[in-house]
């Protein structure tokens, strides 16, 4: 079952999501580019923040999401395009598409199990002397996806979330080392966030609208309540709540900015 986005519910944390996004693109030491994508631009409020800072560049949102994409649309003074990203990762050996300034992913690439073999095809896209900068998750070992995978594992659940997609990642050095041997100059660092939430099931809220979200919408609606239920019920245990209510968060994240040579 091929799963969809929900932009309202992944803006829900919105403030706390585009912190690496800003961290990342602070890196890029880029003038004046003419050209700025954003690929896996999501609803669009980070696109938006690449027109701020490039304002003469034409900067274009690429998704995979119509949803995404329809959300993103509200934003004027933007391209936005529906697309997969190994598409853009595929040769042109007819050199027919232009070349791109500044190419950007912000936690897009861990939905891809291959992301590491097309990291060659997108660097291809970039013009010589570009940028291209890219942030992942790096907590697959975090309770917030280590109770969904148990969880997911059991019956009744196991053979109708088999086949869900579930994102994961490299370390930063195998990203920095590929990137290097293609003779790119790169910066590749990790930084952990702790995340103050709060609200009801603050965790399960955050990790619904982004990686659980396709084993979630994997399973039927009279079986999902149950295994809400109980993944709600084993994240409070994971992440418990303080006397005010607060609830922290670790997430760690990885980041890579690689400046393509000039020939």
């Amino acid at each position: 079952m091929a799963h969809t986005w929900d932009p309202d519910r992944y803006l829900q944390y919105a403030d706390e999501r585009g912190r690496p996004f800003v961290d990342l693109v602070g890196r890029i030491d880029a003038d004046a580019p003419a050209t700025v994508v954003d690929l896996g631009c999501g609803p669009g409020n980070l696109t938006r923040l690449l027109k701020e800072r490039w304002p003469d560049a034409k900067v274009a949102g690429v998704d995979s999401s119509a949803e995404m994409i329809e959300k993103a649309s509200e934003i004027d003074g933007i391209a936005w395009q529906v697309d997969d990203l190994r598409t853009w990762a595929t040769p042109d050996p007819l050199a027919l598409r232009a070349p791109i300034d500044v190419l950007v992913s912000n936690a897009t690439l861990q939905w891809l199990p291959e992301h590491l073999d097309l990291l060659p095809g997108l660097l291809d896209r970039v013009a010589a002397g570009g940028w291209f900068a890219f942030q992942v998750p790096g907590n697959f070992d975090e309770p917030s996806h280590t109770i969904r995978t148990e969880l997911a594992a059991q019956e009744p659940y196991a053979e109708l979330t088999r086949d869900a997609r579930v994102p994961t990642s490299h370390a930063p050095a195998d990203y920095a080392r590929l990137l290097l041997d293609l003779g790119c100059e790169v910066d590749a660092w990790e930084t952990t966030y702790l995340h103050v939430l709060t609200g009801d099931d603050p965790v399960f809220t955050w990790v619904s609208g982004t990686g659980a979200r396709p084993t979630l919408q994997a399973l039927p609606d009279d079986l999902r309540p149950r295994f809400e239920e109980e993944f709600r019920a084993r994240l409070r245990e994971a992440y418990p709540a303080d006397a005010d209510g607060r609830v922290i968060l670790p997430f760690r994240r990885i980041f890579v900015v690689a400046r393509k040579p000039q020939r």
